[in-house]
């Protein structure tokens, strides 16, 4: 067998075939057989592409932030719509559109204004400043660098560059202010009748009727699909883990992570900043060395720096404040502002240092050298660490091994609960609404109702429930939906049947008598013909809470009377069936010039805040229609 495929192979076909491999080769290369060209976007901005993880990302971040501020209320279906998924996509195609728009108009987020932005944040602050330790071991929880945060935090700077400054440049005129003031404290007299919900003469409902409307509303009486869940559930709290080490132990540890208790030299530091002009060419560059030079021999023949600074420096951040920087670590500034700043002895001053921002002349104030907390001071923290770390690897071996079992067996939940000395527990059915125990989470009732639990049959992925807790779960029983017997409901739809006649009834009613107003008869005399009384509100602003906010909502949308013989009329549909018929007498605008300077500032600052909003807005909507964008809906 073999001997003849040898022979084969030096036929003239074999060599045929060998040479257009070998072109096939030389054109797409070897690799291209074995690495899988996958294409994962789900939309792409010109070159740039927002992958699937990008945009799973993100949609878990909103997933999370609504699930936290309902208290886990929310129905998991809420979250598959294609418009909430829609939503944040288009929150994603904005930043990148803005991004772009940033690098063709050359904005970039100078060093200093990322600095402000870190300092500010109050996750790295302790006792109301910033910590450089805690900074650093924040980012190391999160397992991200000082890096790829700072990277993270311009970009979000970045993308709100553009918009902030279409913001800015709205402005609000004196008129426009007088218009919304005039608007918003406007005053309308009104009369109305009150039709009252009608009493129906007949209110036998036939079989047939009753037949014909359980057929029509069929799925209004459904008993839900429901199901029951096996379960096992690993909670990291609840592990039984040694959690007291020996000396050794943390000793070892001590010695392993000695760097964590580094505190690292700081120094207190002053700067004025003093800005290229124009588009940076020599000139400039020339003229604000120049000027930075000669600011420095000033602070070194003895001149005040703060003073120096609070006249010359054109950071406005830190001008104020005479300069000052507060204390500074490694890896905070600019290479070169850093370079700089840590050659300085105490007291002395810089040479003009450029950067992105431009020229800076530094003066360090205090030197604060770097130490090693011993292990006595930081026996507690690691002791407390110890714990957390060992019941993390605990819950991370027991949870990993649970998933790869289930995995590897996922027809069925006992032999991983045997494994791991787990036990199998049990929900009682539960609609797609959720149930108690653990199905009052909206994560276990997505995944229970989904393909791959429900229709498949296999054990489910695993499900977060928490931080350091997971759940496996797999379906136990299945009820489909089932239509309710019609003698089960017979009641529900009588009552149904006779509550849309009466509100077909009160409908025509009030159409009726709506008509005959825009006819030309007077709302008096048509409160006279009904017996009705004629209700009359003098001087209701927009925001009347004695009145039902339907009236109110209607009188403000109506147009302002022509004449006393014209006055708009409108017929307004209040709750339960009841209608109002609405007469707008007269408009009162508000008197402008009558209201404080105060309240025509907040009045400014609401206007102003509108057009901002829509001026951003529109101009995103703008550049997101000059540019090419794909989106691909079904990777979403």
């Amino acid at each position: 067998m073999l001997q003849e495929l040898r022979a084969k192979t030096h036929g003239l076909v074999a060599k045929i075939l060998l040479g257009l491999i070998v072109i096939t080769f030389s054109f797409f290369g070897v690799e291209s057989y074995f690495i899988g060209q996958t294409v994962d976007f789900v939309a792409k901005v010109g070159d740039r592409e927002i992958s699937q993880q990008d945009f799973r990302t993100r949609f878990d971040e909103f997933r999370q932030r609504q699930l936290e501020a309902a208290n886990g209320a929310i129905d998991a279906k809420f979250f598959e719509q294609p418009a909430i998924k829609r939503r944040i996509l288009d929150q994603l195609i904005d930043e990148q559109v803005l991004l772009v728009a940033n690098e063709e108009l050359g904005i970039a987020v100078p060093a200093q204004r990322l600095r402000e932005e870190i300092l500010k944040i109050p996750a790295f602050q302790r006792d109301g400043n910033f910590d450089a330790a805690l900074y650093r071991a924040r980012l190391s929880a999160q397992g991200m660098t000082p890096k790829a945060f700072d990277e993270r935090i311009a970009r979000d700077l970045a993308t709100r560059e553009i918009p902030m400054g279409v913001a800015m440049s709205t402005f609000v005129t004196d008129e426009e202010i007088n218009s919304y003031l005039r608007l918003r404290g406007q005053l309308r007299d009104i009369r109305y009748v009150t039709l009252a919900k009608p009493e129906l003469a007949d209110v036998k409902v036939s079989e047939e009727e009753i037949a014909a409307f359980y057929t029509e509303h069929q799925q209004d009486f459904m008993n839900p699909e429901q199901v029951a869940l096996d379960y096992i559930e690993v909670d990291a709290a609840k592990l039984d883990v040694n959690l007291t080490p020996d000396e050794s132990t943390l000793k070892d540890r001590y010695e392993k992570e000695k760097s964590r208790f580094v505190t690292s030299e700081q120094r207190l530091a002053s700067h004025i900043l003093i800005k290229v002009a124009g588009s940076g060419g020599p000139e400039e560059q020339k003229k604000a060395l120049e000027k930075a030079r000669k600011i420095a021999d000033e602070a070194r023949a003895g001149k005040d720096f703060a003073e120096l600074a609070k006249a010359s420096s054109e950071d406005l951040g830190s001008r104020a404040l005479g300069g000052d920087l507060g204390w500074l670590d490694k890896g905070m500034t600019d290479p070169a502002f850093e370079g700089a700043l840590y050659s300085l002895e105490k007291g002395k001053i810089s040479d003009p240092v450029l950067s992105p921002e431009g020229y800076h002349v530094i003066e360090v104030r205090e030197i604060r050298p770097g130490k090693t907390r011993t292990f006595e001071e930081v026996r507690g923290e690691l002791a407390n660490d110890f714990g957390e770390s060992e019941r993390e690897r605990v819950y991370n071996e027991r949870s990993g091994r649970l998933i790869d079992l289930t995995y590897e067996d996922s027809t069925s939940l006992e032999p991983a609960a045997k494994e791991l000395g787990l036990k199998v527990e049990k929900t009682a059915l539960f609609s797609r609404m959720g149930g108690t125990g653990i199905a009052e989470n909206p994560a276990i009732v997505q995944a229970a109702f989904s393909d791959q639990v429900l229709v498949q049959g296999n054990n489910s992925d695993k499900v977060e429930l928490g931080p350091n807790h997971l759940a496996i779960i797999r379906i136990a029983e299945h009820k489909a939906a089932t239509a309710k017997p019609i003698e089960e409901v017979r009641a529900d739809i009588q009552r149904r049947i006779i509550e849309e006649r009466v509100s077909k009834q009160a409908k025509a009613r009030a159409d009726e008598l709506f008509a005959r107003l825009e006819k030309g008869e007077s709302i008096d005399a048509l409160a006279t013909d009904l017996k009705l009384p004629l209700s009359e509100e003098r001087g209701i602003g927009r925001n009347a809470v004695k009145l039902d906010a339907a009236l109110v909502n209607a009188a403000f949308a109506l147009p302002h009377p022509e004449s006393a013989g014209k006055a708009p009329v409108q017929v307004v549909a209040l709750a339960g069936d009841e209608y109002a018929l609405l007469k707008l007498d007269h408009v009162a605008d508000a008197d402008p010039t009558a209201v404080d300077q105060v309240t025509r500032e907040s009045a400014r600052n609401t206007l102003q805040q509108n057009l901002a909003s829509v001026a951003a807005r529109d101009f995103i909507a703008a550049l997101r229609a000059s540019m090419e964008i794909k989106v691909v809906e079904d990777r979403m």
